[in-house]
């Protein structure tokens, strides 16, 4: 399986303005050559060839080493997705239904309670009115949370438990998934939606109901079968790594961040299917085309075409956006107009969204800037890397959608 990363069209053939596509690296260079991005690439495909790669900057600034079409990245959330469709492949072979409960499988969700008032020291709180299901882990309707939201008093007491942006020393996903049961909800199960550690669960269910670690179900039943060979919970190629950067409050101009330590260079205690994996640009750009063409990939099918069109649809309530359901804690979390699928979020009303891409879209991103989208009405896909934390920065999915879109002319 190729896994080489080049332009294999002519931008004409496949309704785009070679010239107007140009203007994604006038843009995003100015970042660069301003200091607020160590570097990017992007990678812009439709109907299955790549009319647009653009790379530009460093992958460590410091070493003087540059963005190269295989550097190895931090995709942090864009993990979300694979671990989705792992539990996907589990389903469709019967494993469980979407409605079950979780704690068939992991007991220590048996009896969750919700928080209701209180404080973080001292909070109140209810039994479930129903279980945690698995249709709420793929929808980030659990009522789970994550430390570093800093929103709720549930955020509160998730950081005095070790959970912010990482998970305490030495515990694997097994004992986190422990603590997280003895934690309270931030609501009832179905009630919200709330950006969280549900995919991390959802992981752990995929361990539990294959008999498998995570990193050898999704080598042996996602990246082999996809031709992902460079994409795992850690790389050995240490010399393509790219460093990771944060704004400097003063300047807002990238500077070296260090705090993941090792992470993405050895593989952690936590397999962390909500934010754990390295990859590359080609590795992930396949992992799109399998999802835009429906399940399958180069001959191979890994979910059936129902299946794919089911986790891209909007699963909220009465098909309402993140806006009237959700809590929308990042200006970079589209709310307006998109609802959330099993695993994406899904645009629902381009109007409402002010973007230019088509309803049906479905996409989703990671904290260091990472992001991709996947417009099958379009048969376009979109791809953009770089490791700055966090990802509301600087509005790059936006603007990358807002470029993309303007090159279209068919």
């Amino acid at each position: 399986m190729a896994t080489e990363l080049k332009v294999d069209t002519d931008p004409a053939e496949v309704g785009f303005d070679a010239r107007r596509l140009d203007r994604i690296d006038g843009h995003f260079a100015r970042y660069v050559d301003d200091g607020l991005l160590p570097g990017y690439l992007a990678v812009v495909a439709r109907r299955g060839k790549i009319a647009y790669v653009a790379r530009r900057g460093h992958r460590d600034v410091e070493a003087g080493l540059p963005v190269e079409v295989d550097t190895r990245w931090r995709i942090f959330s864009m993990t979300k997705p694979v671990t989705s469709v792992a539990a996907m492949v589990l389903y469709e072979e019967g494993a469980f239904e979407l409605t079950d409960p979780i704690a068939r499988w992991l007991p220590e969700f048996a009896e969750p309670r919700v928080y209701v008032k209180g404080s973080a020291l001292k909070p109140f709180t209810e039994p479930v009115t129903e279980p945690i299901r698995v249709w709420h882990l793929l929808t980030h309707t659990a009522g789970l949370t994550y430390g570093f939201h800093h929103a709720h008093p549930v955020d509160a007491i998730y950081r005095a438990n070790g959970f912010e942006w990482g998970t305490p020393p030495g515990a694997d996903l097994a004992e986190c998934t422990r603590r997280w049961a003895e934690l309270p909800l931030v609501f009832q199960p179905g009630a919200e939606w709330n950006y969280s550690v549900a995919t991390d669960v959802l992981g752990r269910l995929v361990e539990v109901v294959s008999g498998q670690p995570l990193d050898e179900f999704f080598a042996q039943r996602v990246f082999e079968p996809l031709g992902m060979g460079n994409t795992g919970f850690a790389t050995d190629s240490t010399d393509k790594f790219a460093a990771l950067y944060v704004p400097d409050p003063s300047t807002g101009k990238a500077v070296r961040n260090d705090a993941f330590g090792r992470t993405g260079l050895e593989k952690a205690a936590c397999l962390s299917g909500g934010g754990g994996l390295v990859s590359t640009a080609a590795d992930y750009h396949r992992f799109t085309q399998f999802l835009l063409n429906r399940g399958e990939l180069d001959g191979v099918r890994l979910l059936g075409p129902r299946t794919v069109d089911l986790m891209t649809s909007n699963h909220l309530p009465g098909g309402v956006d993140l806006e009237a359901y959700g809590r929308p804690l990042f200006a970079e979390m589209p709310f307006h107009g998109f609802g959330f699928g099993l695993g994406f979020s899904v645009l629902t009303d381009r109007v409402k969204a002010k973007t230019p891409s088509s309803e049906g879209e479905f996409a989703w991103g990671g904290a260091a800037s990472t992001a991709f989208w996947v417009d099958p009405a379009a048969e376009i896909t979109a791809l953009f890397f770089t490791q700055l934390l966090p990802s509301s920065t600087h509005p790059i999915r936006q603007h990358l959608r807002q470029l993309v879109y303007q090159a279209v002319v068919d």
